[in-house]
């Protein structure tokens, strides 16, 4: 009988813990996006391009989180080392994931509500084995979301130091990165200042 090949397991890993101090201390988790918050658009973006499970890494005013968002059928991680940046957040997540099948965490960013599941589709589709490293890209450069395959992550973790998250190990790696033009069918804004803000309705 022939063998049965496992699909592979390609988690979403939703980093939501920043306190939003350029936008006055507002949670970017709790940003609101068409009628919503922007950690639920984010949550959903990864469900409906194909990750699962969904995995969230929360810190900032995360008690106020779970009670307005609707994060049912996501493992939820809260980062009570959120303030030290993004970097502690993500080998949170990682840590999370480290117990389970995934054989890939698949990087979304809260505050990049313009990155919605026809880029995670098309980035997770760039899966081919545990060690593949891919990201979204804009015009040739690289951004999010961001694919890192389960034998990348021990790694990656020991570089995620501050804000730097994934960057130090991924401009280590660049020759590994397979880029995935995404900028027919996203738009990769931050929202980090008041400015910013506009994106949102």
């Amino acid at each position: 009988m022939a063998e049965t090949r496992r699909i592979p397991v390609v988690a979403g890993l939703l980093l939501a813990a920043g306190g939003g101090r350029r936008l006055g201390g507002r949670p970017k988790a709790l940003l609101e996006h068409r009628g919503r918050p922007l950690v639920e658009h984010a949550a959903r973006a990864l469900r409906n391009g194909g990750c699962g499970p969904v995995h969230v890494v929360l810190g900032a005013a995360a008690p106020a989180v779970r009670a307005r968002a609707d994060l049912s059928g996501c493992a939820v991680t809260v980062n009570p080392a959120w303030e030290e940046g993004m970097g502690s957040s993500l080998r949170g997540g990682l840590a999370a994931l480290a117990g389970t099948d995934a054989d890939a965490a698949l990087v979304l960013l809260v505050d990049q509500p313009g990155i919605g599941a026809e880029a995670v589709a098309r980035v997770r589709s760039a899966y081919r084995s545990r060690a593949t490293l891919a990201a979204g890209a804009y015009g040739g450069e690289r951004g999010h979301p961001v694919l890192l395959g389960a034998d990348r992550w021990a790694g990656v973790a020991a570089a995620a130091v501050g804000d730097q998250g994934a960057r130090a190990y991924l401009r280590t790696h660049r020759e590994a990165i397979t880029l995935v033009e995404c900028a027919d069918v996203a738009r990769a804004f931050d929202i980090d200042t008041a400015t910013d803000l506009a994106h949102l309705d």
